[in-house]
């Protein structure tokens, strides 16, 4: 028997991460879980204090799991955010769109 590769499973985050948005994207990173997810934050606009919550949290918890998360591809509004809640190192490099 031979090991099926991982399938990466792809997150693309809403425009605003908001307090309402905390919800739905726990319950969308839950449903990837145990597996490599890459999460794409081209279109954030806003990102709120309790999604980058959720996003520190999936990010750990991935890593305990031993998969791969990352946050490719990075509007610069997200950007933003991370280094105005001090986390702009959080995850790793930054891949910004265009």
């Amino acid at each position: 028997m031979t090991d099926l590769p991982d399938v990466v499973s792809s997150i693309s985050l809403d425009p605003v991460l908001d307090l309402r948005a905390a919800a739905p994207l726990r319950d969308a990173l839950l449903e990837r879980r145990g597996g490599p997810v890459i999460v794409d934050a081209t279109r954030v606009e806003q990102l709120g204090g309790l999604c980058l919550q959720v996003l520190l949290s999936a990010r750990n918890a991935w890593e305990n799991d031993g998969a791969a998360f990352s946050i490719a591809a990075r509007s610069s509004a997200f950007e933003a955010a991370l280094t105005a809640f001090g986390a702009s190192g959080a995850f790793g490099a930054a891949q910004l769109a265009e």
